[in-house]
């Protein structure tokens, strides 16, 4: 263990050391050129020129439209980018500052993996704006939403309420419209910055007032490190192409896949009537719909994002909260967080919407738990529900947990689903023994 966080520690500097690729600069915090947390927002709101007032925000949103005329007619009117014109590096002054821990603490005396979610969230955005900034005007004529989290992986247990974290981060791929975002997270320890988890997030820019898509700097790679970067975002952008074309929602399974829900299927037919509508659990085992949890949010204005939409770091941290919470009631013992990823943002949430959250575990191995949370919206004046978003979390208990087993077709769909989201997971191995975070 003391040999795997010497290794991290090891890495850490690496990244650190000037002259390594982008993440260049002294490790003394009183030396860092880097954003306070609670700025990044500030930056955000200045940067789109948003009010932070409620009552202002149609006149805000209004004025963002004369921004139009400073949108490029093709990429190739905007001067080209490197990788560290967008670097980032934010300070979340756990250990400094004591009066800001309150709001990442748990009861358990460590950090809130949820408002980590959110800090990430504003960060991607902000890394964009810098990709992006145009010197002729002060406000953006862009509005960069979050499209998807793409993945991020844990590389540490429970995080300490205590010690510095700092965040990092630059753009690594650019398409026409669309942006992939790499950032890191590391904690203090001692005077050594050690890895807590990797993060791609996936940005779409649209026009002045959110309606259309608008075209983006192109980026140039400089170095061999940041061409492998480059080259992996393509291959990132062909992964998702191709793992929608093989959705369960679009394919039939696959003859392996076929293969386990049968042999699911046929363990829990009852041996003494011998009958397809008979169905017993194994010993140790629960039905799929068993493990369901389901929370209600009213989206008020407070957590509106700089468009006066919901805020996405909102809305992964009440999914994930209730990810935690459905994990632990089904391991029994305190789950932590390993990985999550393939969070699409379908739909944007709206102030004043009624936000219906279920979350439900559809894939369980050893004592690994693979929990998908479903989300969508209605408005007070109307019945209809629409879906916005699908989280997928796979948490690690402290002991080994229960087998799910699917009762109807849709709920062995599910379990594939989570069975391939889980053999995804790209956490290493010696790694994934710790456990890592908790809500």
């Amino acid at each position: 263990m003391r040999r795997a966080a010497l290794r991290l520690c090891a890495f850490s500097r690496g990244l650190l050391a000037p002259g390594r690729g982008l993440t260049q600069g002294p490790q003394d915090p009183k030396k860092w050129g880097h954003f306070h947390i609670q700025e990044v927002r500030d930056k955000l709101r200045e940067i789109v020129g948003a009010s932070t007032n409620w009552r202002d925000h149609v006149r805000a949103m209004e004025e963002r439209k004369l921004l139009h005329t400073f949108l490029a007619k093709s990429q190739e009117g905007l001067p080209p980018r490197r990788m560290k014109d967008s670097y980032i590096e934010v300070l979340l002054p756990l250990g400094s500052e004591p009066e800001l821990r309150e709001k990442y603490l748990t009861v358990q005396n460590t950090v809130r993996f949820g408002r980590i979610l959110e800090d990430l969230d504003s960060l991607g955005v902000l890394i964009c704006y810098m990709h992006t900034k145009n010197h002729a005007t002060k406000m953006s004529p862009l509005s960069i939403v979050t499209a998807l989290v793409d993945k991020i992986d844990m590389c540490k247990r429970s995080l300490s309420p205590e010690q510095d974290i700092k965040f990092s981060g630059h753009v690594s791929w650019v398409g026409k419209t669309s942006m992939e975002v790499k950032m890191q997270m590391f904690q203090l320890h001692g005077d050594e910055f050690c890895p807590v988890l990797d993060a791609t997030f996936v940005m779409v820019a649209r026009d002045s007032d959110n309606k259309g898509p608008a075209f983006v700097n192109q980026l140039i790679p400089e170095t061999p490190e940041e061409e492998e970067l480059f080259r992996q975002g393509e291959l990132n952008k062909g992964r998702r192409i191709a793992l929608s074309s093989a959705s369960l929602l679009k394919v039939a399974p696959s003859a392996q896949e076929r293969t386990t829900i049968h042999e699911m299927f046929l363990s829990t037919l009852d041996p003494k009537t011998i009958s397809f509508q008979s169905r017993v659990l194994p010993p140790g085992a629960v039905w799929m719909e068993g493990t369901k949890l389901k929370s209600l949010e009213i989206c008020h204005p407070q957590e509106r994002n700089i468009f006066n939409r919901i805020f996405g770091g909102f809305l992964m941290r009440k999914a994930y909260e209730l990810a935690w919470a459905t994990a632990c009631s089904f391991g029994g013992s305190r789950p932590f967080v390993v990985a999550v990823d393939d969070i699409m943002f379908q739909k944007p949430v709206d102030v004043g919407s009624l936000l219906f959250l279920s979350s439900q575990v559809c894939f369980t191995h050893n004592n690994y738990i693979q929990v998908r949370v479903h989300s969508e919206v209605a408005s007070l004046q109307s019945k209809e529900h629409t879906t916005t978003n699908v989280f997928h979390f796979t948490f690690m208990s402290e002991k080994d947990v229960p087998l799910v087993f699917p009762r109807t077709y849709g709920e062995s769909m599910l379990y594939l689903d989570g069975q391939r989201h889980f053999n995804s997971m790209s956490t290493p191995d010696t790694l994934r023994k710790n456990g890592l975070a908790d809500p």
